[in-house]
């Protein structure tokens, strides 16, 4: 599923080709994708521009400039490609925006949608997620406070979207290696020193992530050579079994809270 650094690599790039540009023409091919029905949905559309693009969390919102948002949430297998129609992909396109010769094609959304907001909306929809990772208001302080009540093993509080927004499974397991910390860590066993060490390991390793196109592979469009590029220089995600790139020791798989985790037991001993 794309997390934050996918998304934020998707909002830079849509921020490059749509900024500024008139939705000329679009299409629905599977009503539960969206929240209107298909001809309205469409209709709404034809003739508004895009303001700017922003991210929160996982979700893209794509701001009108009648004042309502598209907002897209990809969920598991849902990606985005922009392209014209000799590009359009060999996959099931749910959603297609045009900007006239070009389209954002919204592929994969089974679980995924695509949903024109009012701002009120937008916001209610919004107000129960966590703050941002790399919201440079976010001190270690703050970001402790965030844990604070939980008993909980740390991955479970890391992915989950009300405590703080953006980070998944690929990532938590990225962040806790380069921590020093095992995911499995319950929150009361944490000391400031852990907690110092897990808010810069955050940071580091999203912003990293998003320089590096984040680690999912598929192309946004014809001639992409950045995204995907974090996935080769994950350290733990997705290579159980293989050696640690710090010390050799094989990647662990395990589960934790019926989620898969990814560790070196050397690095990130039990504390």
């Amino acid at each position: 599923m794309p997390e934050l650094p996918e998304m934020e690599t998707y909002r830079n790039m849509l921020s490059e080709r749509i900024a500024g540009r008139t939705i000329t023409a679009a299409s629905v091919t599977r009503e539960k994708t969206v929240n209107l029905n298909p001809d309205e949905f469409v209709q709404a559309l034809i003739g508004r521009v895009v303001w700017f693009v922003e991210r929160r969390g996982k979700h893209l919102l794509l701001h009108l400039d009648d004042g309502r948002r598209i907002v897209i949430h990809l969920m598991l297998g849902g990606s985005l490609y922009y392209g014209d129609e000799e590009d359009r992909p060999d996959r099931t396109v749910q959603v297609e925006l045009s900007f006239g010769a070009h389209k954002l094609f919204g592929i994969g959304l089974r679980l995924g949608y695509v949903h024109l907001l009012t701002a009120k909306e937008a916001i209610e929809r919004f107000e129960e997620l966590g703050p941002e990772p790399l919201d440079p208001r976010l001190t270690v302080d703050k970001f402790k406070l965030l844990f604070k009540g939980k008993r909980g093993a740390l991955k479970s509080s890391l992915v989950d979207q009300h405590t703080i927004a953006g980070i998944g499974n690929c990532y938590a397991d990225e962040i806790c290696f380069v921590a020093s910390i095992r995911p499995s860590t319950r929150i009361p066993a944490l000391k400031d020193e852990e907690w110092e060490r897990l808010f810069r390991a955050m940071q580091s390793v999203l912003r990293e992530a998003t320089a590096n196109g984040g680690y999912m592979e598929d192309p946004f469009y014809k001639g992409d050579t950045l995204t995907g590029g974090f996935n080769s220089l994950c350290r733990v995600y997705d290579r159980g079994g293989e050696p640690c790139t710090q010390c050799g020791t094989a990647i662990v798989q395990a589960e934790v809270s019926s989620k898969k985790v990814f560790y070196c037991p050397s690095c990130q001993p039990e504390l």
